[in-house]
């Protein structure tokens, strides 16, 4: 697999892949390469192997289309039309090898009238109509450490996108140019509101809907010490064991007010009980029930929860300047497959005489083409 991606959606694609087994060779040019901050880059590029090819050059667009003869995907990230002003976009590729499976991860995709258009994270979310959905009142929507435009509109939809190309492949012998729009692929998953919005020809602003804060039943509550717990009772069930817990069952009846008045004053009883507390007192009262109520830990404290310890997901090792460094497993478990760390995530162009001799360059070739600058 060749990665000629940046920074997060495309890294965390060929990351996901290449946890689960796959030989990803990083792509960089020979100037600034992919200029992810430098922890968010080792997390991202373990399980991977690097080189450096510049593009510019007739003999660096060589190396890339030989070790695509060899490829089964290419991942790429650039805006539309650049790989193939570079003499390496999809068709000159499966003239070399009809089988690869090429994938262009972009914003807004291959086409349409923001194919060319810049974005971020939350410029993708707020087009695909989701920045709109995000918060618990329409005044102030909110922004989230855990980009989900990137991450679950790009990374996992080309993982999607890429795995079921490769399968037809292996089946086929003919390849496809997989064409992933982070915008499309948030977009995608925004059935919630969808829903209301064909039940009520328009959607409800942020904060308005049950999964925003409009139930009782379902929202963050903050505790006498500043944290907070998550009340997730959407089932009457559940409600019904949240309320005998906190002894008031006046409230069982009040379980999806019909007014925002009543909402109001449940919200209230709530409140006033549930921040009586500290966060670690409705920790242990709350171990081993059932009703879908949960402290709202920080990552630290995740890091050392029992139940991410229990399922692996969590890696402690040494930095190299000493420091401890912690990495998240491969969320995947399946049967006849062990996650590991293969490979650290490798130094700029680490690997490339490496990946050079065993695409069939002597080892003149590779000096002469370091002495170029054709790679590096």
């Amino acid at each position: 697999m060749l990665d000629l991606t940046r920074l997060l959606p495309g890294p965390m694609c060929t990351l996901h892949l290449g946890d689960l087994g796959a030989d990803v060779i990083k792509v960089e040019d020979t100037g600034a390469g992919d200029y992810a901050a430098e922890a968010v880059r080792t997390l991202v590029n373990r399980n991977k192997r690097a080189i450096r090819i510049d593009l510019k050059q007739p003999e660096g667009v060589a190396v890339l289309l030989r070790l695509c003869e060899q490829a089964d995907v290419l991942v790429e990230g650039f805006r539309p039309g650049v790989m193939e002003r570079l003499g390496v976009g999809y068709a000159a590729v499966a003239r070399v090898n009809p089988r690869i499976v090429y994938c262009s991860l972009s914003g807004y995709g291959q086409t349409g009238p923001y194919r060319n258009a810049p974005g971020h994270d939350v410029n993708y979310s707020a087009f695909a109509g989701v920045a709109d959905q995000m918060g618990s009142d329409a005044q102030s929507l909110a922004l989230s450490n855990v980009p989900v435009a990137d991450l679950l509109g790009g990374s996992m939809t080309a993982v999607m996108g890429i795995l079921a190309a490769l399968f037809d492949a292996t089946r086929t012998g003919a390849g496809r140019h997989v064409d992933v729009a982070i915008a499309d692929g948030l977009l995608a998953h925004a059935v919630v509101p969808l829903a209301g919005f064909n039940t009520h020809g328009q959607t409800r602003p942020a904060g308005g809907d049950k999964l925003t804060g409009a139930l009782p039943c379902y929202a963050m509550y903050e505790t006498s010490d500043a944290r907070f717990v998550a009340v997730g009772a959407l089932e009457e069930k559940f409600w019904k064991a949240f309320c005998e817990l906190i002894e008031r069952p006046d409230l069982v009846p009040h379980h999806h007010p019909i007014t925002p008045a009543q909402a109001s004053v449940v919200r209230a009883e709530l409140k006033a009980v549930i921040g009586a507390r500290s966060l670690a007192w409705w920790t242990d009262r709350l171990r081993g029930t059932d009703c879908c109520v949960t402290p709202v830990l920080t990552l630290e404290e995740t890091l050392a929860n029992e139940q991410f310890q229990a399922r692996g997901m969590v890696l402690r090792s040494t930095a190299a300047d000493g420091r401890p460094f912690v990495q998240l497993a491969c969320p995947v478990k399946m049967t006849g497959f062990e996650f590991a760390v293969r490979h650290a995530a490798p130094r700029r162009g680490q690997q490339t005489g490496d990946i050079l001799r065993e695409a069939g360059y002597t080892e003149a070739e590779v000096q002469a083409m370091r002495g170029q600058g054709a790679v590096a």
